[in-house]
C-alpha cells in the first residue's frame, strides 16, 4: 500500500507539473502575441491594450491570482520532481550525451530546474518593472493612461539590458523544448507514432517563442522605436 501510495504521489506530481506547464505555455503564447504589437511602433496599440487589462479592476486581479498559483504550482511541483530523482541517482554521469527515444534526455532536460531558476528571478524584475515600477502617464482619446510603449522602448535603448534579456529568452527556449514534449509525456499521451511529431512540435515552439520575444529588444535597438 505504502509503495502504491508513493508511486501514485510521485505520478501527480509529474501530471500537475505537466498541466501548470502547458498553462503558462498558453499564457507565454498570448503575451507574446500582445508583445508583438510594439513592432507596428504605434504606441496606441499597447497602451491601450494595457489600460483595457487595468480596467477589468477585481476580474484582473482573479486572473492574476490564477497565473501566480500556476507559476507556484509549477515551481513546486518542478522543483520536488527534480530533486527527488537528484536524490534517486545522486552520482552525476561523468560525461553527458543527447539521448534519443524513449528519454530525449538533452541539455534542455538535464539543465530545466537551472533555466527555470532563472526565467523565475527574470519574472519578478519583470513584473515589479512593470507592474510596480514608475510608469509615465499618456493620453489617447481624452483618456489618461499609463505609458508602457515609452519604457519598452526606453529599457531596450540599454545594451545591457538588451544583452540580458536576449540571454534569458534563449534560455526560455531550451526550457520549452523538453517542457512542451515532456509535458504530454508526463499526461500518458504519447504514442511511438506520436512522440516523433510531439517532440518535433516541442522544438518549433522553442524555436517561434525564443525568436518572437528576442525579436522585439533587437528591433528597438536597432530602429529606435517609433513614437
Amino acid at each position: 500500500m505504502a509503495s502504491r501510495f508513493m508511486y501514485w504521489s510521485t505520478i501527480g506530481k509529474k501530471i500537475t507539473m505537466a498541466l501548470s506547464g502547458l498553462f503558462l505555455i498558453f499564457y507565454l503564447i498570448a503575451h507574446l502575441a500582445a508583445n508583438l504589437t510594439i513592432l507596428t511602433g504605434n504606441p496606441e496599440i499597447i497602451n491601450k491594450y494595457a489600460h483595457t487589462l487595468e480596467s477589468l479592476g477585481w476580474l484582473l486581479y482573479m486572473i492574476e491570482a490564477v497565473l501566480v498559483a500556476g507559476f507556484l504550482i509549477h515551481i513546486i511541483s518542478g522543483t520536488i520532481v527534480w530533486w527527488e530523482n537528484r536524490k534517486a541517482r545522486p552520482e552525476s554521469y561523468v560525461k553527458h550525451r543527447s539521448k534519443g527515444s524513449p528519454s530525449r534526455q538533452t541539455i534542455s532536460s538535464r539543465t530545466m530546474i537551472y533555466t527555470g531558476a532563472i526565467i523565475l528571478i527574470f519574472v519578478i524584475i519583470h513584473v515589479k518593472s512593470f507592474k510596480y515600477g514608475d510608469v509615465p502617464e499618456t493620453v489617447i482619446d481624452g483618456v489618461a493612461m499609463r505609458d508602457f510603449y515609452s519604457v519598452v522602448v526606453s529599457a531596450f535603448r540599454n545594451t545591457w539590458t538588451v544583452t540580458g534579456y536576449v540571454s534569458v529568452m534563449l534560455l526560455l527556449g531550451f526550457h520549452l523544448r523538453h517542457a512542451f514534449w515532456s509535458a504530454f509525456q508526463s499526461l500518458g499521451a504519447m504514442t511511438p507514432r506520436l512522440t516523433p511529431a510531439v517532440y518535433t512540435a516541442g522544438v518549433i515552439l522553442a524555436i517561434i517563442m525564443s525568436a518572437g520575444f528576442i525579436f522585439i529588444p533587437i528591433w528597438v535597438f536597432f530602429s529606435g522605436g517609433v513614437q
